[in-house]
């Protein structure tokens, strides 16, 4: 079913068109950091890029409807860098979407009562957090001449919650079970 409301599908085409870029943008600073000697970056970006995938599939399929052009305004950090670099413009991305974007545009799918917007803009808030943390810890380890230590990253495929390491036996945003997580 497609989005009644006009700010909802608004702010579904904007998240939309924001988590594509930073899908795309993931990819090729993963692709950086693996050329700068940092694999681990490399692969939370990979890592990442796909949560971003999540994000962006989810919010494509809540706008709904039928097949037209829009015109889509979305923030996004541009620019290739070191890696360092490259980390930092991930962190300021992650912390615009969590301190600034979904709060409201989670908020306006509650008053407009758009439950899969809802849905979808709250799994995206909760794992853009959890990105927050993780390239945080890159970029701790990366201004310290060594790459991130990691076992292993689970992404879940269906809201895009992060975790290192293990993933839980339910994912604690959508209830995914294990099983469906993705590693890195």
């Amino acid at each position: 079913m497609a989005v009644k409301n006009a700010m909802t599908s608004d702010f579904l085409h904007s998240a939309y068109g924001g988590e594509s870029m930073a899908h795309m943008r993931y990819l090729i600073w993963g692709e950086m950091a693996e050329k700068e000697g940092f694999p681990n970056v490399a692969r939370l970006f990979k890592a990442i890029s796909y949560a971003e995938q999540v994000h962006a599939t989810n919010h494509f399929r809540e706008i709904g409807g039928s097949t037209a052009d829009a015109t889509v305004t979305a923030g996004g950090v541009f620019g290739t860098g070191k890696t360092v670099d490259n980390l930092q413009g991930a962190i300021n991305g992650e912390l615009h979407e969590v301190e600034q974007m979904y709060p409201v545009y989670l908020n306006a799918a509650e008053f407009q009562n758009e439950t899969g917007a809802k849905r979808s803009f709250h799994g995206a808030w909760e794992a853009e957090k959890l990105h927050a943390e993780l390239f945080q810890k890159a970029l701790d380890a990366v201004k310290a001449g060594k790459d991130i230590e990691l076992k292993a990253i689970y992404v879940c495929p269906i809201c895009g919650n992060t975790i290192l390491d293990e993933a839980p036996e339910k994912c604690p945003v959508c209830g995914a079970k294990k099983e469906m997580y993705h590693k890195f």
